[in-house]
């Protein structure tokens, strides 16, 4: 049985620990309440996008009435032999189970899948290690051009290959180094590298209301609806820790109401008349098209910041109530050890007496 001394010590550098859990679920409360605000800042600029597409695919012929076929080759549906898979996990740790659900979803998915073959791309540190660790990553090698040029070309040794990591971007979101990667993955798919890109993250509505998907961004069928291929929900009793956690940090367990600005948004376009655009249509809705693409893969990143955020304020919101519940039970063993080296004494002090 351990000492008083001992106790003590315990219960000191448990109140220790315990300062730094409510330091951290407060940093990730303030942090998730920013996130959620640059998540709604997106919203607009997607729900518009979508708008004005929606409006120019009522003007223009996306099928060609000759050939039969989609005129833009983000719509052209290929048979699924080679997968681009966009993995947003998180770059820290002490966030629950946030990062092991998303990785475990990607994992049923390779798993599930194993007739194609597989690229990766790791959005995240702890995605990056993982896939790192499972799966070897593409080698590349120089090949010289008739006109005296470098040509990169890829020589696949497994099915399942990481072919890019993008650790940090999710640290320091930026719409730059998204729309980048957004055009990395048009361009692959363009030149029929990859047959369909599929993304898994952490879909955030609010703290009660998220979670884990697997969305197909490309091919596209329709614009504006959402590709869903894969969901896993959250528990009860994770809902239940998340909302004790948001309600203790002062953070809204409902979502902001955002069906007056949708509602809106949606009437652009949708009027019976004739608008007149600077360029053609058709330049138009091409040149979109990407911006689209880049938005809705953007989307998927704040969102899962968001989450993260959410996830790690629970996570320490329960390591710092299970600290206290360790401090109350040292407490309660240091005076009952206490109490027993004096009951001790007392008998020594009384059986001293009486022998005298």
């Amino acid at each position: 049985m351990a000492n008083v001394l001992d106790l003590r010590r315990r219960i000191r550098s448990v109140k220790n620990m315990r300062q730094i859990t409510k330091a951290m679920k407060m940093v990730s409360a303030a942090k998730l309440r920013r996130a959620q605000e640059r998540a709604m800042a997106a919203r607009p600029y997607a729900r518009m996008i979508t708008s004005v597409l929606e409006s120019l695919t009522r003007r223009i012929e996306i099928i060609d009435p000759e050939t039969g076929n989609l005129r833009h080759a983000l719509f052209a549906t290929r048979e699924e032999k080679r997968v681009l898979l966009v993995v947003v996990s998180g770059d820290k740790g002490f966030a629950g189970a946030f990062n092991s659900n998303i990785l475990k979803t990607a994992f049923q998915f390779i798993n599930g899948n194993q007739q194609r073959e597989i690229d990766i791309e790791a959005v995240g540190r702890k995605g990056r290690d993982q896939m790192r660790r499972r799966y070897p990553a593409a080698i590349y090698s120089e090949q010289s051009t008739d006109d005296g040029g470098k040509l990169q070309v890829r020589e696949r040794k497994a099915a399942v290959e990481v072919t890019g990591d993008h650790p940090g971007m999710l640290d320091k979101l930026e719409s730059k180094r998204v729309f980048a990667l957004a055009e990395d993955i048009i361009s692959r798919y363009v030149h029929e590298e990859i047959d369909a890109v599929y993304t898994v993250y952490n879909e955030f509505k609010s703290v009660i209301q998220q979670r884990v998907v697997v969305e197909r961004l490309l091919p596209l069928t329709k614009i504006g609806e959402q590709q869903i291929s894969g969901a896993a929900e959250l528990s009860t009793e994770e809902r239940e820790r998340a909302a004790e956690a948001a309600i203790s940090a002062g953070i809204a367990l409902e979502p902001v109401d955002t069906k007056e600005a949708d509602e809106e948004a949606k009437k652009f376009g949708t009027a019976n008349v004739d608008y007149i655009y600077e360029q053609p249509p058709e330049e138009l809705f091409n040149g979109l098209l990407p911006q689209y693409i880049a938005a809705m893969l953007y989307h998927a990143m704040t969102e899962s910041v968001a989450a993260e955020h959410a996830a790690r304020m629970t996570a320490m919101d329960s390591a710092s109530n299970n600290a206290s519940d360790m401090i109350d039970s040292y407490t309660l063993e240091m005076n009952r050890v206490r109490q027993a080296a004096i009951t001790k004494e007392i008998i020594e002090i009384v059986s001293g007496a009486a022998a005298v």
